[in-house]
């Protein structure tokens, strides 16, 4: 079952030009059934990315799109009164869906992004007293502009931390600019994309990356690394232990990517960069890290047991 999932990729990455590492981990985010955050400059693919991981996965969609006016209701929907029926009516939100992309989630308030916190932590909504499940399996990918940009509202530690990963797109090189600018039109190329495995297919992955063995070596590797990162003087604070098993997670789900049943910490190595970088903030005069660098940094600073 895993050729689908390299299917899943080689087609995502057939439309989202040479970010073949970046699909890989938004993938080992999804069978780690976490949520994906994707930060970067207008312009780059952020929302590309995210309709095609929708399509090539087979799962339902629904876009929002985050805005300064927007309120809660906007996402978890409201009840409007039946005049024949004489009684209220729940309409639901768009976030009664598979795969939510939250577009732009930083230019709305924080009483609206608020409203995504259950969803994401509980995979249920509360709304009006009553409390309604949402579909399986249930992701969000949402998508941030720098916060050096007009009209953001930073996210909150909290909810960055609902984020299982955080991935930077970036340029593309120069080969993958041309094709860019070559081929056909990426919107003509999302209609043509063809479901490569059900939601069925997709839990049952789930599954298996839970069940993929972590030897006690490995985990030492990984109490080390979280370790590190509060002993040291380089950061307001250390990861969490929320991170750690998020980092635990991500690794399992890598290592199925690579047809595997045990863990190395290449597979964690690989994930670092996605996990560690929007949980940690640098003790200097910038809170900004970089994931990639903080990685290399992490890596080689500590041994691996």
């Amino acid at each position: 079952m895993t050729n689908r999932v390299e299917k899943v990729i080689a087609q995502v990455g057939s439309i989202v030009l040479g970010k073949e590492h970046q699909i890989r981990l938004a993938m080992a985010c999804f069978l780690a059934r976490g949520h994906l955050l994707i930060e970067d400059i207008p312009g780059v693919g952020k929302t590309t990315l995210a309709h095609a991981l929708a399509a090539s996965l087979g799962l339902g969609f629904q876009r929002i799109q985050f805005t300064s006016d927007m309120l809660p209701a906007d996402i978890l929907g409201v009840s409007v009164y039946n005049r024949d029926k004489g009684n209220f009516q729940f309409h639901p939100g768009p976030i009664f869906t598979q795969l939510v992309l939250a577009d732009e989630v930083n230019r709305a308030t924080p009483k609206a992004q608020s409203a995504l916190l259950e969803a994401m932590e509980e995979h249920q909504v509360t709304t009006e007293g009553e409390t309604r499940r949402l579909p399986h399996p249930f992701f969000v990918i949402a998508t941030q502009n720098p916060s050096h940009l007009v009209g953001t509202f930073p996210l909150p530690e909290s909810q960055l931390d609902r984020f299982l990963m955080r991935i930077r797109l970036g340029y593309p090189d120069g080969e993958a600019e041309r094709a860019l600018l070559q081929g056909e039109d990426r919107r003509d190329l999302l209609e043509q994309v063809k479901p490569c495995m059900e939601g069925g297919e997709l839990i049952e992955l789930q599954h298996r990356a839970q069940n993929v063995h972590t030897s006690s070596a490995l985990l030492d590797y990984v109490q080390a690394l979280v370790n590190h990162t509060r002993r040291t003087n380089e950061f307001v604070n250390g990861l969490s232990p929320r991170a750690a098993l998020a980092l635990l997670h991500s690794a399992r789900a890598w290592a199925l990517m690579d047809d595997r049943g045990h863990v190395v910490p290449e597979d964690v190595q690989a994930v670092l960069q996605g996990v560690v970088g929007h949980r940690l903030s640098s003790a200097g005069e910038t809170n900004e890290v970089n994931g990639t660098d903080i990685a290399d940094q992490l890596i080689k600073q500590v041994a691996i047991p």
